[in-house]
This record gives C-alpha cells, sequence and structure tokens, in this order.
C-alpha cells in the first residue's frame, strides 16, 4: 500500500532523505522512530504529495504519488503533528466538509461522522468554533475528519501530541482496529512506548537514511540490546553515529 523506491530529497547542500526503499503492505502497522532532524518529517510529506522528490518516487495503493496525485490522495488520509483546521468553523462543519472534499454521500458522511464523534467524545463541542478549542480537542478533530472518508493508508506524524491518555488510547484502539480489518497505518513517533506496543514492523531513521527495519524482535537480536525498545534504538542509533563519524573526512 505504501512504496518508497530510491526515494531522495535535498533541500540545498542538506539531504534530508537519502535513497530510501520500503514496502509496507495492506493492513500493516508501521512506526518510523528517529533522533530529531532524522528525516522523518520529510518522508511522510513525501508520501502525502506535499514535497516533491528530488530523485526516487513514492506510491500509495499502487499509484504515484506525484504524477497520479487525485488517485493516490483518494486513498490516503494525512494528518501532521499540527493539524490545519479553519478556525471560523465548527467540528461538525468541518467534518461535513471534509466528507464533502471526498465526494462522501450524505447517509454514509452523517453516520461515519456521528459515529466518530461519538468515539472521540467531539458530542460538547460541535457547535462551537474550532478557533476557541484546547490543541487536544483539535487534534481529535482533525484525526476524526481524516478517518471519515475510510482511508486505505492512514499516515500520522506525531499522532499523540496534545491529547490526554484517555484519548490518546482512544486513537490507539481505534488505529489497531482499522490496521486489522485493512487500513495500512504509516506513524512516525517518538514516543517509542506507542511503537513497542502497536507496530507490526519499526523502521529507524538516522541522517536520512533507513538503519534498521523489522519487528520489535528483529531490531532487538540486530542490536544486542535487551529489554525495551529504548534500549534497542538508542543502540542502534549510536552505532550508525559511530560508523558516520569513522566515515567523515578528517579535519
Amino acid at each position: 500500500m505504501i512504496e518508497l523506491i530510491h526515494l531522495s530529497k535535498r533541500f540545498g547542500e542538506l539531504v534530508a532523505v537519502r535513497d530510501l526503499n520500503l514496502t509496507v503492505a495492506r493492513g500493516e502497522f508501521f512506526a518510523l522512530l528517529g533522533p530529531n532532524a532524522a528525516g522523518k518529517t520529510t518522508t511522510i510529506k513525501l508520501i502525502a504529495g506535499l514535497v516533491k522528490p528530488s530523485a526516487g518516487a513514492a506510491r500509495v495503493a499502487g499509484w504515484d504519488v506525484q504524477t497520479q496525485p487525485l488517485e493516490a490522495r483518494r486513498r490516503l488520509a494525512y494528518v501532521p503533528d499540527v493539524p490545519f483546521l479553519y478556525d471560523k468553523l465548527t467540528p461538525w462543519e468541518f467534518l461535513r466538509f471534509s466528507g464533502q472534499l471526498f465526494l462522501m454521500e450524505e447517509d454514509r458522511l452523517q453516520a461515519a461522522a456521528r459515529q466518530l464523534v461519538a468515539r472521540f467524545n467531539l458530542e460538547p463541542f460541535l457547535a462551537k468554533a474550532i478557533e476557541g478549542l484546547s490543541q487536544g480537542t483539535r487534534q481529535r478533530v482533525a484525526i476524526a475528519a481524516a478517518l471519515l472518508h475510510a482511508p486505505e493508508v492512514f499516515v500520522l506524524d506525531e499522532p499523540m501530541v496534545g491529547l490526554d491518555p484517555h484519548h490518546a488510547r482512544v486513537l490507539k484502539d481505534l488505529l489497531k482496529e482499522r490496521s486489522r480489518q485493512g487500513m495500512t497505518v504509516f506513524i512516525s513517533t517518538h514516543q517509542l512506548s506507542v511503537a513497542e506496543e502497536l507496530a507490526d514492523r519499526i523502521g529507524i531513521m538516522h541522517q536520512g537514511r533507513l538503519i534498521a527495519l523489522g519487528t520489535r524482535e528483529q531490531l532487538r537480536q540486530r542490536s544486542g540490546a535487551t529489554g525495551a525498545l529504548e534500549q534497542t534504538f538508542l543502540s542502534l542509533t549510536a552505532q550508525e553515529a559511530n560508523l558516520h563519524a569513522e566515515r567523515a573526512p578528517a579535519a
């Protein structure tokens, strides 16, 4: 459902993503980890079609994100770490607007919206302007709107930002349910516990490269670390940092 083929992105002299190859299957829950400036958000923007690659290609459900953008985006939902919402609308108006963008029939739109409103406890806020809502409530509105058209691929950047523990649990449960039903979930997160609990496979980026890929147990074996994913992550990124230092030319 997601194919990244020799994908690279440069910003001037900075190579944010370097020759990335990755395939994520239908119904897979995939978590992308990495330190700050590793290239995670750029990778997600390349998948969503918000950034044009310098080389390579990104495909969603078989459709090239750059050359067949409408077909790719019909099957995709994307929620950034700071979601954009129309502040003057109410959550209910924003949900209906989002559904109409995907040409949802009114009956289906209404049914899906009410189900998601109930799931994310949004009823008390439906008639209030979005500009007056808290960060966590705005995040719940954005996630509900993204799920409205039942996307085949759901891409989220730091999805738990701003969510209280209750609604973080609601989101975790819902994402796992949808992935079991066939929706591909691709998340970037600094919360290693989220990846450890939910992900079928985990990728670790460092300085634009995908340095490790596999299940939790496969990564643990590769790193030589024992215990929680945090130890695995720290070990693998430290190993890569040491290799990078060895490859760097002497001053």
